[in-house]
């Protein structure tokens, strides 16, 4: 498999046994920055809030002007989550803490 064509399996929390395969500079990229700006401690981070946190922390020629951030976030969210390296908190709005 050339560097071109290799992808990272991804997975989703909320439906097991689904998996996805996405660009690999773009996930890694995204799950710096995510793991960078979400605390390690409760009460965590709101999707809205990380989301305001993560442009400043990703390389602008994979997200120019913050392109596809969103998407990417909540990918990343959602294997990590899967993966049991963040935890979703029960609270109103919903927040994110590593675990």
């Amino acid at each position: 498999m050339t560097k071109q064509t290799a992808k990272i399996r991804v997975r989703n929390v909320h439906h097991p046994g689904h998996v996805r395969y996405v660009d690999p500079e773009m996930y890694e990229a995204m799950k710096r920055a995510f793991l960078r700006v979400l605390p390690r401690t409760s009460p965590g981070l709101t999707a809205a809030e990380i989301l305001e946190l993560l442009p400043i922390h990703l390389p602008e020629k994979l997200f120019p002007g913050g392109a596809k951030v969103g998407w990417w976030a909540k990918t990343v969210q959602l294997n990590l989550e899967a993966k049991r390296s963040i935890a979703r908190e029960k609270s109103s709005p919903l927040r994110w803490h590593k675990t």
